[in-house]
């Protein structure tokens, strides 16, 4: 029976490092279903998901844990076999501040919607050169959401941060 595993993965960022990764996952014929890796901060940063037999999965971890200069934390996965998910895409753009994602994330808490992917970046704007926050937000609604309410409250938040925040049904 398959298992699936989720690690995270951190540390320098050096060419070869998604090569290692993929190279231990594949000794172990294990299947890699999804990641999500970035450069932060100066280091590689990675999430992936894989699945395979019980020994198979075993072995893997032990070959995750000799990656020398790479910190890894490995937790059992569970099945993906949820059901389908009606979505929301909260977007976010402008001057850079804190308290953003706070905010936002603080008003879909209140209203028990999770997030699923969140993506931020900081970018120059390209007349001032002032740091501009990008955000997209993937986040689960049960169908039984006031988005209209939703809206409107991001609207105010959106006022009082200075921020666009805008809503797209998915």
């Amino acid at each position: 029976m398959l298992q699936s595993l989720v690690f995270t993965i951190i540390g320098p960022d050096r060419p070869g490092v998604v090569e290692q990764i993929s190279r231990c996952v594949n000794d172990q014929a294990c299947n890699w279903l999804g990641s999500r890796m970035s450069r932060l901060g100066g280091k590689f940063a990675g999430i992936i998901h894989v699945e395979g037999d019980a020994g198979q999965l075993e072995l893997l971890k032990s070959d995750l844990d000799k990656l020398s200069d790479l910190t890894v934390v490995v937790e059992k996965g569970d099945s993906d076999g949820q059901p389908a998910q009606k979505t929301i895409v909260v977007t976010m753009l402008g001057l850079d501040r804190p308290g953003i994602v706070r905010e936002v994330s603080g008003e879909l808490v209140a209203r028990q919607l999770n997030v699923l992917d969140l993506e931020t970046d900081i970018s120059r704007a390209a007349m001032t050169g002032d740091p501009m926050f990008h955000g997209r937000a993937v986040v689960a609604c049960g169908g039984g959401e006031d988005l209209v309410a939703l809206s409107e409250r991001l609207d105010e938040i959106s006022h009082n941060l200075g921020v666009d925040i805008e809503i797209e049904e998915t």
